[in-house]
């Protein structure tokens, strides 16, 4: 292709309102225009992008069995009424009504559509496995949508669904998929690691997240150099980091400590590690009546190390957490502790209180908590003597480098992360069942389908590849989703014949290997032109110049390449054919 006959509108300057790398060099590089808050159009050089993202996962779908489909934008809220998802959602859901009244919703996900196609066209289990997959455009009403396509409110998503018999089997469909992915994100030529996660709003009974590796990353990845465990930090197990709690050698005092209310300032206060020290979290659920009121309030204290911090999915799993929790009001605390937060502790509170304590918490021995007294704190606590042992002993901690791996092969580390990518497995309960979605097995019984998801979020893997791959120049593509992979830059195109028909003949000659390659025919100063290109990315330049040609070569320079290399005429092609394939 030649570059007048495609649309390039670069920038010097990004948008103010940009905040992050991706966002300012998408805009500046006239990858996607703002429409909207969280609302972008995406200009012909973002969406060559976007078409290679889509290309290499359609192949890897199909090579995995999958089916492609195309289902609606716009939903009738009917399905996501069988199975709850229209209340509980929440406002990320754009909810609609059409000219009769009628309620809809603008997708951000197809679950129920795709379970109301499985239970009216896979109606034996001779029909099964199956698996739909779509990539289709998505809205979730962000509350602040920002960082530009990393989490806009329009987007576009490739979801799969696997309907299979049995647990085994839909795990065996799992495992397909997930070696799809790890396909997928192996050929985008990114770096990133695939994590197990928690299930979050989809549901489910186990999933794994994609994580492009980025320190700009919104997640923090956990995993064992030394072995295979990896998990975000969400759901990686934090073992306990006291074998066996030890025998007081302390008495339990009553200690002064003025003005210091957390458990930083009370430790330097006293003298000791911040790791003597435990933290109190006051939490609260609320049982109600079939009217929706509350009938009764139970208040849980939370008790993790001063140098750790609660993990809230974690003790959303604890038992009398589950259903669901919040964090106890300023009135609830005093009610029940006798004190404002800052002095909290479980020894001596005003009414009973549940006492969940952290695993490491719980074999702690001589410890430092607060006194239920403004400016006091206990020292020399210890459980069995001075309070009873906790109700529950559950992980309800972030993990912290230098950890334990929980799988016995060494210590923990941690990096940031994009999500891009999730793969689930959903069982039988989220969809089918509420959906009566059902096949018939050998007996002619009804069975409810065992489903998995799986998707990728298409448009912003252009947003995790920058924030990965860039420098101070502009962003640096992988080969096999740059807009172009090889640009000829030649110099005085419109004033030289040697250089516009060596320029031209190169351009055909890659176009016939299948390369995709763009020529720079639009005159631009040399200087801009290099500019344009390593803004935009392009992984491969040759410049073609007069001098070059008078000394029979041309100049191949790397984007992360600080210097050309000069390539003779007749090398060129098959140097260009390496540098991609390496």
């Amino acid at each position: 292709m030649k570059a007048s006959a495609t649309f390039i509108s670069t920038q010097k300057e990004a948008p103010a309102d940009a905040e992050i790398v991706s966002h300012q060099l998408m805009m500046r590089a006239g990858f996607i225009k703002r429409l909207g808050a969280g609302i972008y159009s995406y200009m012909p050089m973002g969406l060559r992008v976007i078409r290679k993202v889509e290309g290499i996962i359609r192949e890897e779908m199909n090579r995995a069995g999958a089916v492609e489909l195309l289902m609606p934008v716009v939903q009738p809220a009917e399905l996501w009424q069988e199975t709850g998802r229209f209340q509980a959602y929440g406002p990320e859901l754009m909810r609609v009504k059409d000219r009769h009244d009628r309620d809809f919703v603008i997708q951000p996900t197809s679950e129920e559509v795709i379970t109301d196609i499985a239970r009216q066209e896979l109606r034996s289990y001779k029909q099964l496995p199956r698996n739909f997959y779509h990539i289709q455009t998505k809205f979730r009403d962000e509350r602040r949508p920002r960082f530009g396509v990393m989490r806009g409110r329009e987007f576009t998503m490739k979801d799969a669904y696997s309907f299979d018999r049995d647990k085994a089997s839909a795990l065996k469909s799992y495992d397909t998929m997930f070696a799809a992915y790890k396909r997928i994100f192996d050929r985008f030529g990114l770096q990133y690691r695939a994590v197990a996660a928690d299930t979050g709003a989809i549901g489910g009974d186990a999933s794994h997240e994609f994580q492009v590796i980025a320190d700009t990353g919104e997640d923090a990845i956990v995993y064992c150099p030394t072995s295979e465990y990896a998990a975000n930090i969400e759901l990686a197990e934090a073992l306990p980091l006291i074998a066996q709690r030890a025998a007081a050698t302390q008495p339990m005092a009553k200690t002064p400590t003025p003005a210091k209310s957390t458990c930083e300032d009370v430790a330097a206060l006293l003298g000791l590690p911040l790791s003597r020290t435990v933290k109190s979290l006051v939490l609260a659920t609320d049982a109600k009546n079939e009217a929706g009121d509350i009938v009764k309030t139970t208040v849980w204290l939370l008790l993790v190390r001063g140098d750790h911090h609660l993990n809230e999915i974690k003790a959303g799993k604890v038992e009398g957490l589950k259903d669901s929790f919040r964090f106890a009001t300023v009135a609830e605390i005093e009610d029940h502790f006798g004190c404002k937060p800052g002095y909290l502790g479980p020894v001596g509170t005003r009414k009973p209180v549940k006492v969940v304590a952290d695993r490491t918490v719980a074999a702690m021995s001589d410890f430092v908590c607060g006194a239920n007294e403004v400016d006091f704190h206990f020292t020399g606590l210890n459980w069995g003597r001075d309070l009873p042992d906790p109700d529950l002993v559950a992980d309800i901690r972030n993990v912290v480098a230098g950890d334990p791996s929980p799988d016995g092969q060494g210590v923990l580390a941690i990096q940031r992360g994009i999500e891009v990518g999730h793969v689930f497995y959903l069982g039988t309960k989220k969809y089918s069942v509420p959906m009566k979605a059902h096949f018939l097995d050998e007996t002619g019984k009804p069975q409810p389908f065992e489903m998995g998801c799986y998707g990728i979020g298409v448009t912003r893997i252009l947003g995790a590849a920058i924030e990965q791959q860039h420098d101070e120049r502009g962003m640096v593509w992988p080969a096999s989703i740059a807009p172009f992979a090889v640009v000829i830059c030649p110099i005085g195109y419109e004033r030289s014949a040697e250089v516009q028909t060596a320029a031209d003949k190169l351009h055909d000659e890659l176009v016939a290997l299948g390369i995709d390659v763009v020529l720079d025919d639009r005159g631009e100063r040399p200087g801009a032109m290099f500019a344009d290109w390593e803004l935009i990315g392009v992984p491969l330049r040759v410049v073609i110049s007069d001098r070059g040609l008078k000394a029979g070569t041309l100049e191949v320079q790397g984007r992360r390449e600080a210097t050309a290399t000069a390539v003779a005429l007749a090398e060129v092609v098959a140097t260009v054919k390496v540098r991609l394939s390496a």
